[in-house]
This record gives structure tokens, C-alpha cells and sequence, in this order.
């Protein structure tokens, strides 16, 4: 599968959209790469470690064009693991939040340190960012400006990366899906007050790591919120008849879903699980693992 080169237009400054290729149940068509602006361009997410995205990325630029900066949303290696090689191509330095553990609420850190782990083989463990992004830092080109705004949840150290009125949205807003969130990475808490921070209705365009560009972004921020907050109740309606784990409540929850996706989906009800552990609603034993018992405060 050849990596595709499509256009996006932004007023501006001129963006580039590719697609790496890298389809799969997460991931939906594969991983979107961006190049903003025009002469002194930034990259944002490179994508995975692929000999042809790399090539593709070089390819998309113009004669005597240079990449001044590699954005990083997140430490996914979908988003991330690409960013070395391509640093190593065009002497441009990597920019993120900070590594794959950063960024973690006490509460996800005090599960990592009791043994969990989210599962999979997505964190890029080895991601160390050249230079550090704050929230509210900024990156200024010839023609664009980018401004960082922490949106911890579907990774602790998950950024979004604001130009103007448009959201390079990384996974934490999507179109095609909702996100994962699977502790201790993801923290269910941290992701509903992130995406508070984008409930406003001046965005204009989000641009997110995966599918097509959300052309209302403040309509699907607030579907996300009416979501998350509904599957919060049916996770509690759930443990009415008695405790229960996450893999049986997602069974009930999901019960039409994908085998691909069955894990993906008891990971993001353990989030729920432990936020609402956190809020008092419910009660579990320690520590907390994928097959702990939960039941109703």
C-alpha cells in the first residue's frame, strides 16, 4: 500500500496532509502526518517507524524546502516512532510535552507502580523528545504559529497543538472513533476535564491524528462529553445486580463489538472503573488490575 499525499485547505498557512500506512482496527486508514506552512515548515506526527512515509514526507516538500520542527502530539509509536529517523534526515528537532511516562496523574502513577500496565505494545518507551513543550508554549514560522495546549487522557503527556482557529487534535478528538483510554496511560478524569477545555465554539477545524478533518469540531467535542458520560452510567447500571470486572462489563456494554476491539473496550471501562473509584462510586480491592472485582459504594 503506497502512502497517499492528499490536500487539506486551511486559509493559512498551507498545510500538507499525508497518510502513513498503517490501517488497522486503532488506527483506522492509517496515521495522519502534517507539514504546516511554506519555506521553514513544521512536521506534526511523523507517523511510524516506515521506510515509506519517511521518503514520502521528504518527498512532499518543495525544492530547497526545510523542516525547522517535528511536533509530537503524543508518544504513541503510530504518531512518534518515525521522528528520530526524520530528525536524523533534516537536522530538525523533535518538540513535545515530554516521554511516554509523562504527564501521568497521581493516581495512574500509583497504578503503574502496583504492577499495571495498559497492554498492547502502542507507548513509545524510547521517545525522548529534544526539546520540551509546555501548555500555552509557542513555536512561531514564516508563516504560521502553533501554540500548545496540554490535553492529558488518552496519554499524560497527549498535547494539542492550536494554529489560529484550527486543532491538530492528535487522538484525544476524533472523528471515526471515540478514543482509548487505558490506564495508568490513559486517565478517564484527565480526559473529560481536557476535553471541557475544547468545549468552545470558535474552533473552526480539528485536524485529528487518525480520519477525516472534523469540519464541526464544537458539535463533536460535545457529543464526546454527552458519550462519556452516558457510558459513566451504564458502567454503574452494570454492577446493580453485583461486582463484577471490566473484561465482563465491557462484554455486556459491547456486545456486538469486534474480537479486534474487545480488549480496546474492557481498557477503556477499567478508565471508567477508576475514575469512578476515585469519585467514591464504587469500591474495589487493591491493587487494582484488569481482573479486580468492583462493586457499588
Amino acid at each position: 500500500m503506497s502512502p497517499r499525499i492528499a490536500r487539506t485547505e486551511v486559509r493559512a498557512p498551507r498545510l500538507r496532509s499525508l497518510l502513513a500506512p498503517n490501517p488497522s482496527p486503532l488506527t483506522f486508514r492509517g496515521t495522519n502526518t502534517y507539514i504546516l506552512g511554506s519555506g521553514r515548515v513544521a512536521v506534526i506526527d511523523p507517523g511510524p517507524n516506515d521506510d515509506r512515509h519517511l521518503a514520502a514526507i521528504l518527498a512532499a516538500l518543495d525544492p530547497g524546502e526545510t523542516v525547522d520542527h517535528i511536533l509530537v502530539t503524543h508518544p504513541h509509536r503510530d504518531h512518534s516512532a518515525l521522528a528520530p529517523r526524520l530528525s536524523a534526515a533534516t537536522g530538525a528537532p523533535v518538540l513535545a510535552f515530554g516521554t511516554a511516562e509523562d504527564g501521568r496523574s497521581p493516581r495512574m502513577a500509583a497504578l503503574a507502580a502496583q504492577g499495571m500496565t495498559a497492554g498492547g505494545d502502542g507507548l513509545d518507551t524510547r521517545f525522548v523528545p529534544d526539546q520540551r513543550m509546555a501548555d500555552g508554549d509557542s513555536l512561531v514560522g514564516p508563516d504560521w504559529e502553533i501554540v500548545a495546549l496540554h490535553t492529558p487522557g488518552h496519554l499524560g503527556t497527549h498535547l494539542c497543538l492550536a494554529a489560529g482557529e484550527v486543532l491538530f487534535s492528535g487522538d484525544h478528538v476524533m472523528g471515526w472513533s471515540t478514543s482509548v483510554i487505558a490506564p495508568p496511560d490513559g486517565d478517564m478524569g484527565q480526559y473529560m476535564q481536557s476535553l471541557a477545555r475544547l468545549d468552545r465554539p470558535d474552533w473552526r477545524l480539528f485536524l485529528p491524528g487518525h480520519g477525516d478533518p472534523i469540519t464541526e469540531p464544537h458539535r463533536r467535542v460535545q457529543e464526546l462529553i454527552a458519550h462519556r458520560k452516558a457510558r459513566e452510567r451504564q458502567v454503574l447500571s452494570a454492577l446493580e445486580p453485583g461486582p463484577a470486572p471490566a473484561a465482563t462489563i465491557a462484554q455486556k456494554l459491547y456486545p456486538d463489538i469486534a474480537p479486534a476491539l474487545l480488549g480496546a473496550a474492557m481498557r477503556n471501562v477499567l478508565a471508567h472503573l477508576v475514575d469512578l473509584l476515585g469519585k467514591n462510586r464504587v469500591l474495589a480491592e487493591a491493587p487494582v488490575t484488569a481482573d479486580t472485582l468492583f462493586r457499588l459504594a
